[in-house]
């Protein structure tokens, strides 16, 4: 059965590129220790609640972002499902929350391009459902919470 992944489209896609001063095994590492990666991910004020953690290809990561909105504690379930690792180059997941059903579960792949200066280019590019779809999360910040998930890394690597 196809999936909308199947084919990319622009009007689906949303790209975010960060230089990190760190040579490409140690930005692939930070990707692959569980707990390295429930200290950087996610957006900045939110912390992680790990409760499942298999990264591999075929395992998944099922996590809570948690943070505090108007003096209440929210959680946003999250599921990661690895589909490809290709060490040092590249991930593919799909990501969405724990529902199986969930129609919003987007495929995002990362790639990491190690430069002459030891430096890496990482880019993550999500691929939505629909172009609606796209719209509603840019609409509620995606992009900048995405951006500040890759500053976080960046501060990881760096301490």
């Amino acid at each position: 059965m196809a999936t909308p992944f199947d084919t990319w489209s622009l009007d689906r896609e949303i790209v975010l590129v960060k230089v990190l001063n760190h040579r490409r095994d140690k930005v692939f590492a930070a990707w692959m220790d569980p707990g390295a990666l429930a200290e950087w991910y996610g957006p900045a004020g939110l912390k992680i609640e790990s409760y499942e953690a298999d990264i591999r290809e075929g395992g998944l990561w099922r996590f809570d972002m948690v943070g505090l909105f108007e003096g209440k504690e929210q959680r946003f379930p999250n599921l990661m499902r690895f589909l490809e690792i290709v060490p040092n180059e590249r991930i593919v997941m799909d990501y969405g929350t724990p529902d199986p059903n969930d129609p919003d579960r987007f495929r995002t792949t990362v790639t990491f391009d190690e430069q002459a200066d030891g430096k890496t280019v990482l880019t993550m590019r999500q691929l939505h459902p629909t172009r609606q779809r796209r719209q509603v999360v840019i609409g509620f910040g995606a992009v900048e919470y995405g951006l500040q998930t890759l500053d976080g890394l960046a501060a990881w690597l760096d301490g």
